[in-house]
């Protein structure tokens, strides 16, 4: 019980779930805007791969009861709840390569990935 004499604990914010690096952000907000217009994207843990787990991600129309709603560079993705716990810190991004492009992702919770760089593992 707090008293005039026993302050407060103030309790300090927490760190945003997941965070979009200005190249994704740039990219979302393309998709946003023609192909995906309406939507939004839902990032969520699988079990696949020789490592266990894969990132998946989903257009939406609406979040669902098991989504965080995580908001970054005046944009809304969705994390799936049962995936949050693996995501806390993570940094999506988009690269361009000379065969590929993608969102990809740098998580501070990985230990490990496969080979072919499909799967993680924490």
């Amino acid at each position: 019980m707090a008293t005039a004499e026993t302050p407060t604990k103030t309790r300090r914010e927490l760190p945003p779930l997941m965070r979009l690096s200005d190249a994704a952000a740039e990219r979302l907000r393309a998709l946003y805007g023609k192909a995906e217009a309406g939507k939004l994207l839902r990032i969520g843990v699988k079990t696949k791969g020789c490592s266990g787990m894969a990132y998946d991600l989903d257009f939406v129309d609406a979040p669902g009861p098991g989504d965080e709603v995580v908001k970054d560079k005046g944009l809304t993705i969705l994390v799936d709840r049962k995936a949050s716990l693996y995501l806390i810190g993570t940094i999506m991004d988009y690269e361009v390569k000379a065969m590929s492009a993608g969102f990809t992702f740098v998580n501070p919770n990985e230990r490990g990935r496969c080979g072919c760089g499909e799967s993680f593992h924490v």
